[in-house]
């Protein structure tokens, strides 16, 4: 067998020039990307001054306590169980009973119902309907007057119910 001499350290003259070069060509690599990287920035804060400019100010608006109050109000408003209100009174309904008016209150979790009637007794017929559902309790007739001015007398009244699933 032969002997191998291998030399790991040998210094070449061929390859001298190779290291000097690519140290030039990455710092030449890195300037141009760092020149590019400031031309951006400059290109970005321009735009953003023309947006500035052009965006036309806007001034946080005040509330009042009293708008404060009418906001909450509806945000109670909404979040009523309107559909079982709604099932309740549909399945209440009668041919000869019109619906004018649906008045709820959140705080005390009361319903004012008011409407128009062919008679009297179609009227307490509906009150009647309405306490036998399951989304009203404590149904009561509040108010109620013939009409004079219309030739089939018919009947307005207002029902007073509490919402059984109200706040």
């Amino acid at each position: 067998m032969q002997r191998l001499d291998l030399d790991f350290a040998a210094h070449g003259r061929a390859h001298r020039w190779a290291g000097p070069l690519l140290l030039a060509i990455a710092l030449g690599v890195c300037g141009d990307m760092a020149w590019r990287y400031v031309q951006l920035e400059r290109s970005v804060k321009s735009a953003e001054a023309q947006v500035a400019r052009a965006a036309p100010r806007r001034s946080v608006p005040s509330f009042s306590i009293e708008e404060m109050n009418q906001a909450r109000d509806t945000v109670d408003r909404l979040g009523l169980p309107w559909a079982k209100l709604f099932t309740a009174l549909e399945s209440a309904a009668s041919d000869q009973v019109a619906l004018l008016a649906i008045e709820p209150d959140a705080k005390s979790g009361k319903v004012l119902i008011s409407g128009d009637s062919k008679d009297y007794l179609a009227a307490l017929t509906y009150v009647l309907n309405l306490s036998k559902t399951s989304g009203l309790a404590d149904v009561q007739l509040v108010r109620h007057e013939v009409k004079k001015n219309d030739p089939q007398h018919a009947v307005s009244f207002q029902v007073s119910a509490a919402w059984s699933d109200a706040k």
